[in-house]
């Protein structure tokens, strides 16, 4: 006799992937902040803003990127690489609280923890599908 596990939620994956998106729809709107310090000359330092807003895209690219892997395949590897830049934005909402932001600061920790978790529960996805092929 033969017994099938119950489908795996994809809730954990979809909620990975909406908060990487999030993510990088904030980094987009530094970057046209950035963009629009240089266009009315408010940066002191143009090359400084314009590198500001180069890498501060390629970081919402690979956000991009990852919210896309997480929705659409169900490959395992986008987990660490989430996981590493939501611990990374924890020091980042200490210091907006730090600095008299806390408005911001909490819903960088909010994101960053719901990150976390999300990209967490996958593990036990890839645990059950482990288990399912034995």
């Amino acid at each position: 006799m033969s017994t099938t596990a119950p489908p795996v939620s994809r809730t954990p994956r979809v909620i990975a992937s909406l908060v990487c998106v999030a993510q990088a729809l904030v980094l987009l709107g530094w970057c046209a902040f950035y963009a629009y310090e240089i266009a009315i000359g408010a940066s002191d330092d143009v090359t400084r803003a314009a590198m500001s807003v180069l890498l501060i895209a390629l970081f919402a690219a690979a956000l991009f990127a990852l919210g896309h892997i997480w929705f659409r395949t169900d490959n395992w590897w986008p987990r660490t690489p989430t996981i590493v830049w939501n611990l990374l934005l924890l020091p980042v909402a200490w210091s907006l609280h730090q600095s008299g932001r806390s408005l911001i600061a909490v819903g960088v920790a909010l994101l960053a923890i719901v990150g976390i978790g999300s990209a967490m529960a996958t593990a036990n996805e890839q645990q059950d599908a482990g288990r399912d092929s034995d």
